[in-house]
């Protein structure tokens, strides 16, 4: 079936609006018609050709759209059905059986590679596969194929433009305080970098009351955004902010939350947290090599906690209804920090972003 996708043909890009053929979905497949999709930074990583990424490709992995067609054996959505797109994973392995589907035994093969199991594509250009399947969806396209497990109904009234973002970025933020460290009522958070997942962070907060929620971020604008949603003091990232964390609340924080990945903060967070305080690492760094020092002895006597995050943690078709009745109840106005493009201004969007000038991008699609 014929459809425009914004197709990256190689590494750092620019995409390119181009007209594609989507096959019919298989087995287990759902086809969406996208109407909004938000821009990662996990899509700008993987564009850069670090992650392995075969060219031309379609990334995209917040998608949010309108079931088109599915393939035998779906039952959970039937074609009209208004949907959201997240991560994919098995159903099978033991972390799955768990529910704990962020940390699939298969993550890596089911949402990176951009190819099938078998290495097909769905989507050709010209007769010639392009990398799709990217988070089981690559959804910078009016038409993108997903699966049973990473496809959630919404309402008929939702608006997908504002709800696209909770497939990924929105979740992670949000599901690493609730979920992934289990934020208590009156607690005190720390929340390194306020992009949308670090605002999210700063949601999260809010909605676990937090009594007190520090912002660390250099940008000047963001920590307004972050005093508007709900953080109770901000910090710019100069110096040492371990001393400036404890000049707020000098015996530490309960919870210290990485979204930025700069790791010259990141280092400083151990001595940033109470007794018996967590840390939680997703912001993801630049360099591959980045490593966090842990004070053994310090950590043994406060019984601290240092814990990677995926996804928030989240089971999608649990957490992402909840995330949706927080938003339907004013508890997550993402809508704040969200702006809309079009599918052929996403190089804008990016650049845009790059620059500060937006938080979270979410392209519209038509």
């Amino acid at each position: 079936m014929n459809a425009i996708a914004a197709v990256l043909n190689q590494p750092d890009g620019p995409f390119s609006i181009e007209a594609v053929d989507v096959a019919q979905p298989q087995a287990g497949e759902v086809r969406v018609a996208i109407k909004a999709a938000g821009i990662c930074h996990t899509d700008l990583v993987v564009a850069s050709g670090a992650m392995g990424l075969q060219f031309p490709a379609i990334l995209g992995h917040e998608g949010a759209g309108i079931v088109d067609a599915v393939g035998e054996g779906v039952t959970g959505v039937k074609p009209g059905d208004k949907v959201l797109l997240t991560f994919n994973s098995c159903g099978a392995c033991k972390p799955c059986q768990r529910h704990e589907p962020a940390y699939c035994s298969h993550f890596v093969p089911l949402n990176m590679i951009a190819a099938r199991g078998d290495g097909s594509s769905r989507v050709t250009r010209d007769g010639k596969q392009i990398s799709d399947n990217f988070f089981g969806q690559s959804s910078f396209a009016s038409l993108a194929i997903a699966n049973e497990r990473n496809v959630l109904k919404v309402d008929d009234g939702a608006d997908l433009a504002v709800l696209a973002p909770l497939g990924c970025g929105i979740q992670t933020g949000v599901g690493g305080v609730l979920r992934s460290l289990g934020a208590k009522a009156g607690e005190a958070l720390v929340v390194l970098g306020a992009g949308a997942v670090g605002l999210s962070a700063v949601l999260g907060g809010q909605i676990a009351g937090c009594a007190t929620i520090i912002v660390i971020e250099p940008q000047e604008g963001r920590r307004t955004l972050a005093l508007q949603l709900g953080a109770t003091h901000v910090l710019d990232g100069q110096g040492d902010m371990a001393t400036a964390v404890r000049g707020i609340i000098p015996e530490g924080a309960d919870i210290v939350i990485d979204t930025s990945g700069f790791m010259p903060v990141v280092v400083q967070s151990v001595n940033m947290i109470a007794n018996r305080g967590r840390i939680g690492l997703l912001g993801v760094p630049g360099s591959l090599d980045a490593a966090l020092p842990v004070p053994v002895v310090q950590f043994i006597t406060q019984g601290g906690t240092v814990r990677g995050i995926i996804e928030g943690d989240s089971e999608p078709e649990v957490f992402l209804p909840e995330l949706t009745a927080h938003h339907k109840a004013g508890r997550l106005p993402i809508e704040t920090f969200i702006k809309t493009y079009r599918l052929d201004q996403i190089n804008e969007a990016i650049d845009d972003a790059h620059h500060g000038k937006c938080v979270k991008a979410v392209l519209l699609i038509d």
